[in-house]
């Protein structure tokens, strides 16, 4: 199989990409087709449709052994079996992401809610068909019994400033809420975590890169998030 086109994301890094789709709703991301396979013509179609499916490779996991059971990050350190879960270490490195279609341009899609590293190989785009898809009554296994604890983030003065330089040149992005909603999900390895108040054997602060920034960021509580330095990338 060859990818149809490579996603143009604001995630820089497998460190802060989300861990699922919709979770940052405000990444948006840019697909543009090959122009081998007639996108004007091959996208005709896809423009009334809200959602779609990406078929996509996880070309980042360089983990070539295989391992039957895995550790998702919300179980904190516990096992799963890895066919009950959606871990990038799989057989066949294959993922599959519900995005919003925000518009089908002339050469590919732009889309929001995306869970994928920039440069992700795209192989497929489906239309999202809700009346045989969506299944309300559906059980959900192990996730639905973690609990979720809602985080805080805030922005230091000289990060603010920082955010809203940035923004004033790049009025059509919204990093403001892509940060938050990126930090909400607790991007750090199960091992930093439950150091927050106390002496850690880990660095305590941590950098995300998302579109041309470098985020620096502190979790001040488990429930609570600090960003306080925003670097601007030089090409």
């Amino acid at each position: 199989m060859e990818p149809i086109g490579y996603l143009e994301s604001c995630f820089k890094d497998k460190f802060g990409t989300p861990r699922q789709p919709g979770l940052v709703k405000r990444a948006e991301a840019r697909l543009k087709i090959r122009a081998d396979l007639q996108p004007e013509e091959s996208l005709q179609g896809l423009e009334g449709f809200s959602h779609v499916w990406l078929i996509w490779v996880f070309h980042q996991n360089k983990v070539a052994r295989f391992h039957a059971k895995v550790h998702p990050p919300r179980l904190g350190g516990e096992s799963m079996g890895l066919f009950a879960t959606r871990t990038p270490h799989r057989p066949n490195p294959i993922g599959l992401s519900l995005v919003e279609l925000v518009r089908v341009e002339k050469d590919g899609i732009v889309v929001a809610g995306a869970d994928l590293v920039d440069g992700t190989p795209i192989l497929d785009i489906k239309p999202y068909l809700p009346e045989v898809e969506a299944i309300p009554t559906a059980r959900t296994g192990w996730p639905a019994e973690i609990a979720k604890n809602p985080i805080a983030v805030t922005f230091d003065d000289k990060a603010e400033q920082l955010l809203q330089e940035w923004q004033m040149r790049n009025p059509d992005k919204a990093l403001r809420e892509v940060i938050e909603e990126t930090l909400k999900q607790d991007p750090r390895p199960v091992v930093y975590r439950g150091f927050e108040e106390g002496d850690s054997p880990y660095r305590s602060s941590h950098a995300v890169r998302l579109y041309d920034v470098d985020v620096h960021f502190k979790f001040e509580s488990p429930t609570q998030v600090r960003v306080f330095d925003i670097l601007f990338m030089h090409n």
